[in-house]
């Protein structure tokens, strides 16, 4: 179902990404930060591929809020969409808490650390050139393709790249996802 596959999309999604950061801070940096960029930007291009052409695999309430907006997906399915999100991203924080014992400085990558007015500013340029290239791959008839899983998957690589290394933001382009991995 519909539902089942943005569970499942955003639960792999937030277990790859935060299991790379998890892992990192337990070996003491082997995975790197490069790796855990790159880890996110795979996963989000492997889930595109394997749900998206079930779900459109928004994986984020904010996507999901955003096509309303616009008019490419109806209000009617929002509430369950963000559900299906925070109940997946809930679950992957349970159970990563379950491998790595719940110890909250493997966890840090949802802290940030930078001022408010200065994660407001980076979450927005981070969330909009998301949505760009989102908008620009996924919604207009004459750009869906083979490719938009790549060039989704590559723009969250970048991001996290980004804002990441600028360690100013929480990088997750959304509250509800944030809520989920703080679980």
């Amino acid at each position: 179902s519909i539902i089942l596959a943005e569970i499942f999309g955003t639960y792999f999604l937030i277990f790859a990404g935060c299991a790379a950061v998890a892992v990192n801070k337990r070996t003491a940096g082997t995975v790197t930060f490069p790796g855990i960029c790159i880890t996110w930007g795979l996963a989000v291009m492997v889930m595109v591929y394997s749900v998206g052409h079930i779900s459109g695999a928004h994986f984020n309430p904010a996507v999901t809020f955003a096509f309303a907006t616009c008019g490419r997906f109806p209000w009617r399915q929002v509430p369950a969409y963000a559900a299906a999100q925070v109940l997946g991203s809930t679950a992957a924080s349970i159970t990563l808490r379950l491998l790595f014992g719940g110890e909250p400085e493997h966890f840090f990558g949802t802290v940030p650390s930078g001022s408010d007015v200065q994660s407001l500013v980076l979450e927005f340029i981070i969330t909009f050139y998301l949505m760009f290239v989102v908008s620009g791959v996924a919604t207009d008839n004459r750009a869906i393709g083979e490719l938009a899983g790549l060039a989704v998957g590559a723009t969250v690589l970048l991001n996290v790249l980004f804002a990441g290394y600028a360690t100013i933001t929480a990088l997750f382009y959304s509250p509800f996802l944030d809520f989920g991995c703080q679980q």
